[in-house]
């Protein structure tokens, strides 16, 4: 039987190699983006994120095999954690219900090599506990404070807390559902394409993500690890996070983290 399964972020990047590997397994896959895709709807609001829901409900016809979270934001803005963690969570936790009632269901978010940085501790903490107006309030602080480099990171890493926790949850792992993450490395996107223009940038990337094995991936890299991971042949993996990153988070935390 085709599975149906919902992808954020599939007009461009890991979520479009994703979207196109999953349809040519013959899977239907509805996306959602700002724009190009079967559901158009801005995760950056609740009023987006509840758009997204109901727009894949309805595409989905009552059923849902997976959602594949691939939406994000690198940029040092407050706009990256209303996007990477409270658009992420505000999908997954509003379909959840119909992925429970699927035979196999499955879900995957994307995170980051990021998630194991320089956070902002604040941040997170808002995220994991608070509510969205006071993290996206202490972010806008850390902005003004020249620190929105830290954003994406915080994003990241509170979106793999929230992701593990919830892994093991009666909602989740109760109702019969994996939910993992793939945290790439330096992958070669319309969103880092900015990044490679400048010599000086790559120098810095590299530093801060070494990637001994096989260099930059492409899309379609991560694209293959997130599809099994919502396949039906991931029967018993929950809360993981998966370092698709050429070696970059062994290398940085080395071999006593594990």
């Amino acid at each position: 039987m085709t599975r149906i399964i919902a992808v954020s972020g599939a007009a461009s990047g890991i979520g479009a190699a994703l979207a196109e590997t999953l349809r040519s397994g013959g899977d239907r896959v509805i996306g959602v983006d700002l724009k190009n895709t079967e559901v158009t709807a801005d995760l950056s609001v609740p009023e987006g994120r509840e758009a997204a829901v109901r727009g894949v409900l309805d595409a989905a016809g009552g059923r849902l095999d997976a959602v594949v979270a691939c939406a994000g934001v690198s940029a040092p803005d407050p706009i990256a954690v209303k996007v990477n963690y409270y658009g992420v969570v505000g999908l997954l936790e509003g379909l959840r219900p119909a992925l429970a009632a699927a035979p196999a269901p499955r879900a995957a978010v994307v995170g980051s090599i990021a998630g194991t940085q320089p956070l902002d501790p604040a941040v997170v903490a808002a995220c994991l506990e608070g509510t969205e107006a006071e993290a996206v309030r202490l972010a806008e602080e850390a902005v003004a404070r020249h620190h929105g480099g830290l954003l994406y990171p915080s994003s990241k890493s509170a979106l793999a807390r929230w992701m593990r926790a919830a892994a093991v949850s009666p909602e989740w792992a109760g109702a019969g559902i994996p939910l993992n993450a793939v945290a790439p490395g330096v992958v070669l996107t319309p969103m880092t394409a900015p990044l490679f223009e400048d010599p000086a940038m790559v120098k810095v990337m590299n530093e801060a993500v070494p990637m001994p094995l096989n260099g930059h991936a492409g899309p379609e890299v991560i694209a293959e690890a997130l599809r099994w991971l919502v396949s039906p042949g991931n029967t018993h993996m929950a809360g993981q996070v998966i370092y698709v990153d050429g070696g970059a988070e062994a290398t940085l935390r080395g071999p006593e983290d594990y």
